[in-house]
């Protein structure tokens, strides 16, 4: 599926119902208008406030819209479907008694939770469309410019830097207006617009409820509803503490990333900070890129693997550990050296050593794959490819 030459790798197909899920931005409604032809469509924008109120006055009024369709229209798209969750009561019926598609685009399960609405369980498959990969970018990815703005599709249609930094800026305007304060999900805007800033800065950190708490003036269980809203309208995900034991004990608090580089920067007022090589912050903005990627590829590939991160009492840290049914444990450790050394991974091949039948990757800018020990370096693109794209092969152990 492509729009231009940016092909994108997510696989829908037209005989299904869909929910597509998404972040603002990522592109659903432009994906979908190259899916399908305008003419075999019933086309729904709830983003438009006098569509918003006409069915959310009369969510039936879809009934007699789709019975009046031509037969030549076969789709019913529905964009930002959680405007108005009891629109799917009425898709359900629809599915139930018609032999119409319907495809619903959502940026936030949050609203369509509180209302306890149908959710079509077994009846819509349901997607997630993630800004774009490296992969989709192809010949226009460039990493500098991904570790400063991002991979959200409007930043590669923009020609200036100073274009992106107020596009990622009104972004972040944007998601707190439109996703948070209009749909009421807290009563107080001022703590969560200092938690956004506060999380952006904490992003891949282990999360200490109570301290952030302390820094924005709220209690910890605000901030742990706050990060459920940031997870509800897709904004990021929870990593878990690895819950398996070994003989090391582990820290059991979890990590959050944002779901996107360039939003993190603009949240977190850092969008002025270079993001320049051997630098601490570089290796920091480094790995949540990769782990931003590689949670892409999870999310459309290999939905089965469950991630999580492992750090010892001993602050010895593994960036993620992926479960992988019938295949060993895997550890990955992300590095943003072009030159990885023995020493480097030394501590990832410790802990290996520990957990058996595992395997252990670094992640790192190195041109070449090379080997240490039980630890293989790979290019990060062919690492986040070999791993984590459906097509991988099963490769002897």
């Amino acid at each position: 599926m492509n729009k231009g030459n940016i092909s994108r790798i997510i696989e829908l197909s037209k005989q299904d119902d869909i929910i597509l899920f998404g972040p603002r931005g990522a592109g659903k409604s432009t994906l979908l208008k190259e899916l399908f032809d305008s003419k075999e469509c019933l086309w729904i924008d709830l983003l438009l406030p006098k569509q918003e109120a006409r069915y959310g006055r009369d969510p039936e009024l879809l009934i007699a819209e789709v019975e009046g369709m031509l037969p030549t229209q076969t789709h019913i798209v529905i964009d930002e479907i959680q405007k108005v969750p009891k629109l799917l009561d009425v898709v359900h019926y629809l599915i139930e008694n018609t032999n119409k598609h319907f495809i619903l685009t959502g940026s936030s399960a949050r609203k369509i939770k509180r209302a306890s609405a149908n959710l079509l369980a077994g009846r819509a498959f349901v997607h997630s469309l993630a800004p774009f990969t490296f992969q989709e970018l192809g010949k226009s990815f460039h990493l500098n410019k991904a570790l400063h703005y991002g991979m959200l599709p409007k930043i590669y249609t923009l020609k200036t830097e100073t274009q992106q930094k107020q596009y990622l800026k009104s972004y972040a305007h944007t998601y707190l207006k439109e996703e948070v304060w209009v749909e009421q999900f807290i009563k107080n805007l001022d703590p969560f617009r200092y938690f956004l800033e506060v999380a952006a800065q904490c992003n891949g950190k282990v999360l200490n409820y109570s301290k952030i708490g302390r820094d924005v003036g709220v209690d910890h269980k605000t901030v742990e509803n706050y990060y459920s809203i940031l997870v509800d309208t897709l904004l990021g995900f929870i990593l878990p503490a690895h819950a398996n034991s070994f003989r090391k004990q582990l820290r059991q608090a979890p990590k959050f990333y944002f779901f996107d580089v360039g939003v993190t920067r603009a949240l977190g007022r850092l969008l002025s900070v270079p993001v320049s090589e051997q630098t601490s912050y570089y290796g920091e903005v480094f790995e949540h890129f990769i782990m931003a990627e590689i949670s892409k590829y999870i999310n459309y590939f290999k939905d089965e693997y469950r991630l999580s991160y492992i750090c010892t009492k001993n602050n010895i840290e593994i960036d993620l550990v992926v479960s992988r049914p019938a295949q060993p444990l895997l550890l990955v450790e992300i590095k943003s050296s072009s030159n990885v050394t023995a020493e480097q991974v030394s501590k990832l091949e410790k802990i290996a050593q520990d957990i058996p039948n595992c395997e252990a990757i670094c992640l790192s800018r190195d041109d070449k794959r090379k080997k240490f020990g039980s630890v293989t370096v790979w290019p990060w693109r062919d690492g986040i490819l070999e791993y984590f794209h459906h097509s991988t092969s099963m490769r002897a152990k």
